[in-house]
This record gives C-alpha cells, sequence and structure tokens, in this order.
C-alpha cells in the first residue's frame, strides 16, 4: 500500500503532530515552492490564515510557533527544541522573518497570523493557507494545506488523490488487514516480515533496522529527559510534572504488590509525554498525542520481558507499523478528524498486536490484539483543557499503554479466533468519528475543556 514504517514514525518535536509538526512541514514547504517558482526574491510580505481545529486550538498547540519555524526553513526532526524560544522572541521583537539566507521580509506576528476560529474548510478541518505578497501587495503565490493526522501534509489537490509513495510493485500488497493476514498465509510469513520487505522494496534502504533501533533510541531519550525534568508544564493549567516524582520512588522502593510493573508503564507515558507537552524532541508514535504509548510498551518489553533484544525491538515497531498503516490506509489518525480513538486508540491498537507479536504470538493473535486494543477505546473524544496537550492527553496515554499491554494478553490466551475482525473495528472506528459532534474533536469545544474551570 505504499506507506513507510517511517511515515508512522517520525523524529519530532511536541505537542502536537497535525497541529505543530504538520503545520511547520506546511511552512516550509511552501517557502521551498516560492524558490523553485523563482517568487521568492518577490516577496515582501506574507500572510498566514489558521481555519477549523489548527485555529481554535493552535494557540494551546503551538500553531503559530511551528508556522514561524517552518518560514524560516526549521524542520521537524531537526531543529532545536532548546532554542525554539529563542527564535521565536526574535521574530517577534523585531517583526522580521528571515526566508532563505539571503532573503528576509518584515512579519508582524498579530496582523499577518490569522485565526479563523469559525470557519472550518470544507476538505479537512485542519486547513492553513500561505499567501506571499510583492511589494505592491500584489499576490505572487496563495497555498492550501490540510494537516491529516502524523504530521502528514497534503495540498488540496493532493487530499483528492492517492498520497502514496509507491512508484514500484511492492512484493506483499495489503490493504486491510483480511488481505495482511492472506499474505501471511500465503508466503508462511509473520507480519513483520510482511512489512520489512515491502519497505526495503519501496525506499531501497539497507538500513532499516538500524533506522527503526534509532526510532526505539530517540524514545529511550525522551523517556530518560521526562524522567529528570521537573517543574510544571507550560500553559495556563500549571500542570505539575509527575514522572521524576515517581521515577524516583520506584527506584527507592522495593515493589509493593504484583501490579508493581504497571507503575513502571504509566511512568513511561507519563515521561514522553510530558516531554511533548513542554515541546520537546518525541517520535510520532503514530501522532505526539499519543506518543507515549508505543514507547511505554516497548520499554515495557525491553525492561520486563526475559530474553529481550534488538531483533524484538524491530519485529515489534515493524508490526506496529503494519497496523498503523491499515488505520491510515482506511479511517484516520487525526483527532481532529475523528476524536481521540485515532490517536490514544489507534496507538494503544498498534501496541497490542506489537507487544503479542514479541511474546510469540501468531499473526492471527496480532491481528486479535489490535482489534482489542481499539474495540475498547471506540467513541474516545478530544477535549483538550484550554486547548494544551496535557488534559486529560498526557494521563490518557497511561490508559492507553496499560491497555496494549492487557489486550496482547488476552490475544495470547485465545486461538485468533474472534467475534470482530480488526477490519470491522476500523471500520467502526472511522463511522464513529464521522458521526461525532465536531465539538468533540480537538476543538476545546465542549466535553472536559468547557467543564474545568481555569483559574
Amino acid at each position: 500500500m505504499g506507506l513507510s514504517i517511517f511515515d508512522l514514525f517520525k523524529i519530532g518535536i511536541g505537542p502536537s503532530s497535525s497541529h505543530t509538526m504538520g503545520p511547520m512541514v506546511a511552512a516550509n514547504r511552501f517557502i521551498n515552492e516560492l524558490k523553485e517558482a523563482g517568487q521568492l526574491p518577490s516577496t515582501e510580505s506574507l500572510r498566514v490564515d489558521l481555519y477549523g481545529s489548527l485555529a481554535l486550538t493552535g494557540k494551546g498547540h503551538c500553531t503559530d510557533t511551528a508556522v514561524l519555524l517552518g518560514l524560516q526553513g526549521e524542520q521537524p526532526d531537526r531543529v532545536d527544541p532548546d532554542h525554539v524560544p529563542a527564535i521565536i522572541e526574535h521574530i517577534i521583537k523585531h517583526q522580521r522573518l528571515k526566508l532563505s539566507d539571503l532573503h528576509t521580509i518584515d512579519f508582524n506576528f498579530d496582523n499577518d497570523l490569522v485565526y479563523h476560529d469559525a470557519i472550518v474548510l470544507p476538505d479537512h478541518p485542519n486547513g492553513i493557507k500561505f499567501t506571499a505578497l510583492d511589494r505592491n501587495k500584489k499576490h505572487l503565490s496563495t497555498e492550501t494545506y490540510f494537516s491529516v493526522g502524523g504530521g502528514f501534509v497534503v495540498s488540496k489537490e493532493e487530499l483528492t488523490t492517492s498520497t502514496s509513495r509507491q512508484s514500484k510493485p511492492i512484493p506483499y500488497p495489503f490493504d486491510n488487514a483480511q488481505e495482511l493476514l492472506e499474505q501471511g498465509k500465503k508466503h508462511q510469513l509473520t507480519i513483520s516480515e510482511i512489512v520489512l520487505e515491502n519497505e526495503h522494496q519501496l525506499t531501497g534502504s539497507q538500513t532499516i533496522s538500524e533506522d527503526m533501533l534509532n526510532i526505539w533510541s530517540v524514545m529511550k531519550q525522551s523517556i530518560d529527559r521526562g524522567c529528570q525534568q521537573t517543574g510544571v508544564l507550560p500553559g495556563r493549567l500549571q500542570v505539575e510534572r509527575r514522572a521524576s516524582r515517581i521515577f524516583n520512588s520506584l527506584k527507592q522502593s522495593p515493589p509493593v504488590d504484583l501490579l508493581a510493573t504497571l507503575d513502571w508503564v504509566n511512568m513511561f507515558a507519563l515521561a514522553v509525554n510530558e516531554e511533548n507537552a513542554a515541546g520537546g524532541r518525541i517520535v510520532t508514535a503514530p501522532t505526539n498525542g499519543a506518543a507515549g504509548v508505543i514507547p511505554a510498551v516497548l520499554a515495557y518489553y525491553d525492561r520486563f520481558i526475559k530474553d529481550s533484544n534488538d531483533q524484538g525491538i524491530v519485529t515489534f515497531l515493524s508490526t506496529a507499523a503494519a497496523i498503523g498503516m491499515l488505520y491510515k490506509k482506511n479511517a484516520s489518525i487525526s483527532a481532529a478528524e475523528v476524536g481521540c480513538q485515532g490517536e490514544i486508540g489507534v496507538a494503544c491498537s498498534m501496541a497490542a498486536g506489537a507487544l503479542c507479536s514479541v511474546l510469540g504470538g501468531n499473526n492471527e493473535q496480532i491481528e486479535n490484539a489490535a482489534e482489542i486494543g481499539m474495540e475498547h477505546n471506540l467513541g474516545l473524544t478530544c477535549d483538550p483543557v484550554d486547548g494544551l496537550v496535557q488534559v486529560p492527553c498526557i494521563e490518557r496515554n497511561t490508559m492507553g499503554a496499560v491497555k496494549a499491554i492487557n489486550a496482547a494478553r488476552l490475544a495470547l490466551y485465545g486461538t485468533g479466533l474472534h467475534q470482530v475482525s480488526l477490519d470491522e473495528v476500523i471500520k467502526t472506528m472511522h463511522q464513529t468519528g464521522l458521526d461525532m459532534q465536531d465539538k468533540y474533536k480537538e476543538t476545546a469545544l465542549a466535553g472536559l475543556a468547557v467543564n474545568v474551570v481555569i483559574c
């Protein structure tokens, strides 16, 4: 189906893949297109218009910061999170944007970046439009992009056509879970082996395993940083970081009961998503808002499962990617489109199937685990308090991780036969998301977002 493993796992910064990383990518893309068209030297001013969910929760999700970084050529996987505040402060103070090494323009942060809270573009709830003007305020170029979840960005034209990067046949194509299972039976391959063979054909890379271990390394770094940081997270909620306190307690105290392992899983997830909320370096898995689920479950495998190893980590991530591809292809991983079931729910499903695979599950059991992981997240809304990726988002990652572990264990006790298929639950998730009122889909207009009083 043409999706890469590294489409699902991208290195970037917080707090949101759709509202931070996506707009940064879109801004960078617009500037590159101006360069290619020879219009950059004539550009004297820019206007940026944000629509729908990007406007409603953009300030809490640092969309404004991301746009400015992208217009200056910064990219999510390369920008230094520690330098971001100084970069933004300089732009706002001097009202100047450096679009290239040789071209700087005036930019008024308050006037040239416009939030259209009441307008949702018909194509997708996460819309962003860039307009370049010359010295006479004549339009040189206008382009609208949509941030469709997980850091993916498409233009209006691309939204109606295939965005797959597949340019040549892959050995084991699949568009749904049933086809994936059939490929496994026909060729006697695991889900991980199918995805890795497809990845090799798709990218031609000889370093796929090494690159996946690097993804795990970045995830571990996010956990480690989250365990070291104290204080409160940015924003009016003044949410206190908890991962460090829990980590120190777990290190110093013997386990109090048989469920103490889950305390570690909770801590892993908190650490990653506190880093994400602070704008730190994380891996979309498959989004930023759900970035703690898969690292927490993978850290559980790495730390607590006997004989865990690098090959198991590669198997885990490739299996998780296969499941994520199914959701990306047949539903959505955007909370603005289908609610948090498309983020935490998908991450839980991916982690459940992946853990089942490294614990010895066969393809049918893996599919069952992934189905369980989503079935019990159906209808999950996205209602961030004050538009921040903090409450309930951070704790929700701990719940997704624990559910994933339980789903994998349930599936391992089964035969792979079950009442609801993964394809059916993906279809149901998508339908549920379409039926869900927009106020419950990353707009901060309902749910906890309106019932929690912010002092």
